[in-house]
């Protein structure tokens, strides 16, 4: 049996329309709403160039013709406003072709539907029939004409003669950028990993965030609790550990407990029950790269933001007291500005060999705090450093006992309480600055969860200045800088949210999940968020995000295999099991 409104191939049915007509002026893209949408289709184009000679020289027989009817008084009103619009819009292409160099083309554009059932196949033509019709543009079913329509739409570049005619449309080559098909909201880096689907076409989406396309590979991850953040940072750390690239990540609220034993890395805690110490005082070899020097100056530069969170904000004439001090402190243990002084010289065969310090023979917090009780203009400081000295906290006086050689890395710094993670986050961040200028030929990433902490009013500008030099130099050390946070209005608090600004302006893949709207109007004065984007933001559902990569922002819903939310989500699945049996 055969049916004049469909074909069967393959157990598909396609079926075919015809653009027959256009609004006379057209001030969008015409397939852009239909590229976007999941309907499964092919959109065949065709244009043909006509000779603009005999284009003008028909136009001027035709305004002549035309211009007489106009004259004739007998014509009814609906004949004379139809030959007035045909007499202006010749006139028109007229004047577009000899006074502004256009071209004229014939325009042909035909849609072919298809889909695994009849009743499918018909709510998708009247699916597609609807948004042409509001983009302006009437078509017609190519019933009786699906065999040559389907055949138009094959990249075989046949424009099959029984159906031209229906389709044919003029228009001027400024014209054929209205047409332009190629604006579906998809990005496919050739060596990118899966992150999703396109919300609104269902398109694969892959990003190589190291790829040299983008500035650099840094990235913001922004959403409200229980929004699907975390997941997809997780998500993201998985997947590139199949890659071999090497991740650090700062964990305060101990999310990354699972998926670190799983993926086989190392964990580091701190805090008054852990038997792992890191000197804060510990001058590293990989903290400077081969070919540079200032070992001591660059150490105090980096202690002086530390201490601004011990001390509070330091004036000028405080951090000059505190320097000296320092410098006092590296003098005990024989470590001045000749970086030399960083290395032991041993003889071996009659050879001398240069061997840097070890961990032992760096001063501790209690040598500081031991000259900063020697001045009365430094007394104060010491006080406040008690707590890290003999205190609750003396665990940040101990020499470093850890060895940082896995690809992941997880920092965990719980158990520190909410009071004194800071100091935990600038520590770990600060390691890991110097584990990610070892070797500029190898692709690293530094996860900082909960950024606020460094970079909001809590911090201070030494440490979000650190913090900024992080993310815009990262890059050419082959790494990639993410912050993670739900906390908006915190990041931004810090200096008129100088820090936040720049650390958003140096991600070149930004990712929005859902956010309350008061979070939304603050991280829209400094992203370039527009009307429609902040209500998607708003509505958006749990693992749905809005990604600025680049130039391109779309709507994703962020995919994973059940192997890998195992591997994510396994403890938790498991509490909820036993949760469940219980009751």
């Amino acid at each position: 049996m055969q049916n004049p409104k469909f074909i069967e191939i393959d157990n598909l049915y396609y079926s075919g329309l015809i653009v027959v007509n256009y609004y006379r002026e057209q001030t969008d893209i015409l397939l852009k709403t239909l590229i976007e949408t999941n309907i499964n289709m092919n959109i065949s184009i065709f244009y043909e160039k006509q000779n603009s000679y005999k284009t003008i020289k028909d136009l001027t027989y035709h305004i002549g013709n035309v211009g007489v009817e106009l004259k004739d008084k007998n014509q009814n009103r609906e004949d004379i406003d139809i030959a007035a619009f045909t007499y202006n819009d010749a006139k028109y292409i007229r004047k577009e072709i000899q006074v502004n160099n256009e071209d004229i083309y014939l325009l042909y554009i035909y849609i072919n539907i298809y889909a695994e059932d009849i009743n499918k196949l018909e709510y998708y033509l009247n699916k597609v029939e609807g948004i042409t019709q509001s983009k302006g543009m009437q078509t017609r079913r190519a019933n009786f004409r699906q065999e040559e329509l389907f055949l138009t739409c094959l990249p075989i570049m046949e424009n099959n003669e029984e159906i031209k005619d229906a389709a044919k449309r003029n228009i001027l080559s400024s014209g054929l950028l209205a047409t332009y098909p190629f604006i579906s909201s998809t990005i496919f880096d050739e060596d990118g990993i899966f992150i999703g689907t396109n919300i609104y076409n269902n398109s694969l989406v892959f990003i190589d965030r190291y790829n040299k396309k983008y500035k650099n590979a840094n990235m913001c991850i922004f959403g409200t609790s229980g929004a699907g953040k975390s997941f997809y940072t997780k998500l993201l750390i998985l997947r590139y550990k199949l890659l071999g690239i090497k991740q650090y990540i700062i964990d305060p609220e101990r999310e990354y407990n699972n998926l670190c034993e799983n993926l086989k890395g190392v964990q580091i805690k701190i805090g008054p029950n852990s038997e792992t110490y890191i000197n804060i005082l510990e001058i590293r070899k990989e903290s400077l790269e081969e070919g540079e020097s200032g070992y001591l100056a660059t150490k105090i530069g980096k202690l002086i933001g530390f201490f601004n969170l011990i001390f509070g904000e330091l004036d000028e004439e405080e951090k000059a007291l505190i320097e000296e001090k320092l410098i006092k402190t590296y003098k005990i243990k024989n470590i001045d500005f000749d970086d030399d002084s960083l290395f032991n010289k041993i003889k071996i065969n009659n050879k001398i060999k240069k061997e840097f310090k070890s961990a032992k023979q760096m001063p501790l917090l209690e040598d500081l705090y031991n000259v900063l009780g020697d001045d009365e203009k430094t007394k104060k400081f010491k006080t406040k450093l008690i707590p890290f000295v003999k205190g609750s906290m003396k665990f940040f006086n101990e020499y470093t006992n850890i060895e940082l050689n896995n690809d992941l890395i997880v920092a965990d710094i719980y158990d520190l309480g909410e009071e004194n993670l800071k100091y935990g986050m600038y520590l770990f961040t600060d390691i890991f600055w110097d584990k990610i200028k070892e070797n500029r030929h190898e692709k690293k990433a530094i996860y900082l969860d909960e950024i606020w902490r460094l970079i909001g009013v809590t911090s201070n500008k030494e440490v979000a200045a650190f913090i900024y030099k992080i993310f815009k130099t990262i890059r050419k050390y082959g790494g990639s800088g993410v912050a993670i946070t739900q906390d908006i209005s915190d990041i931004f608090s810090l200096e008129n949210g100088t820090y936040g600004r720049s650390i958003l302006n140096n991600s070149s893949i930004k990712t929005f999940f859902a956010l309350e709207e008061e979070n939304i109007k603050i991280l829209s004065e400094f992203a370039n968020l527009t009307e429609k984007e902040k209500v998607e933001i708003k509505s958006l559902k749990r693992g749905e995000c809005l990604m600025f990569v680049g130039d391109d922002h779309i709507l994703t819903k962020i995919e994973s295999s059940e192997l890998e939310k195992n591997i994510l989500e396994g403890e938790k699945q498991n509490e909820k099991n036993n949760n469940s049996y219980e009751q």
